[in-house]
């Protein structure tokens, strides 16, 4: 990309995903606002960008579950006309169930990944779109479709992320905002610390490194997908449940119930 592809905000950009989001998006040409909670990781992810790429990176020193530090990242947004690009890659995870969680760790996870990301969307996206377009790149996961594989309310939350993700292509994909969603499947990175279970108790074939994962991801946004599944090896797979759900969406509004419902008098 040219020294004029803009501005990259990225969330959750301290490490991991977020941190290799910022070193690839700085290759390709963007300046960088990396946002997260711990300022001496980001301070050092900033430092090693500049020194590689030369890039302009700002660091915000901000806890998304918070409603001030969120309230001025979405003010970041609202105004620097220069950003053409959000990663929405802030989040946690859990894979106890659902009935042994914690509730309020459970609507502090719904705060970062469902309402954090959705306030922060609407603060990039009528800026972007008085200016010609822009791209928004929301991090989601496989439980977004495969919610039984770990904790339900994370799963829930990133099938949210994927709903919103339809929602905003469907509304705006034709008046220039580019939208992409990746649904990671296991990837090496602290996540699983976190969320109770080391990443080495895992099975090893499931686990994609963070830096194949996201080059996948920026593979996939180049390809012009919609929906990005790195680890997916046949895409033709999601274009058949794509298919199904359409097929399906046909048939579930009516003014009459199903036959299958219907009761005669004499069978109640």
């Amino acid at each position: 990309m040219s020294a004029t592809s803009g501005t990259a905000l990225i969330t959750g950009a301290s490490s991991g995903i977020g941190a290799v989001y910022a070193d690839r998006l700085a290759r390709r040409g963007h300046d960088l606002i990396l946002v997260a909670r711990n300022r001496e990781r980001l301070n050092a992810v900033a430092e090693r960008i500049t020194t590689r790429t030369g890039r302009s990176v700002e660091v915000l020193t901000a806890d998304l579950a918070q409603a001030e530090d969120l309230r001025r990242v979405e003010q970041v947004l609202r105004s620097n006309a220069d950003i053409s690009v959000l990663v929405n890659n802030a989040g946690f995870g859990a894979v106890a169930t659902l009935v042994d969680s914690d509730v309020d760790a459970m609507e502090s996870m719904i705060t970062l990944n469902a309402t954090a990301l959705t306030r922060l969307t609407y603060a990039f996206t009528p800026g972007a779109m008085s200016r010609g377009g822009g791209t928004v790149i929301n991090i989601g996961s496989i439980v977004a479709v495969v919610p039984e594989l770990l904790n339900g309310v994370y799963g829930a939350s990133k099938a949210f992320v994927l709903a919103l993700s339809q929602s905003l292509r469907h509304e705006l994909g034709e008046k220039g905002l580019r939208v992409q969603v990746v649904l990671p499947g296991a990837t090496a990175t602290d996540f699983w610390e976190i969320a109770g279970t080391p990443v080495e108790n895992l099975p090893q074939e499931w686990v994609m490194t963070v830096d194949d994962m996201v080059d996948a991801a920026l593979a996939g946004l180049d390809d012009g997908e919609f929906v990005t599944i790195p680890a997916l090896p046949d895409a033709e797979l999601w274009d058949a449940y794509q298919a199904a759900r359409q097929a399906l969406s046909g048939n579930l509004s009516g003014s009459q119930p199903a036959a299958r419902y219907r009761r005669t008098s004499a069978t109640r």
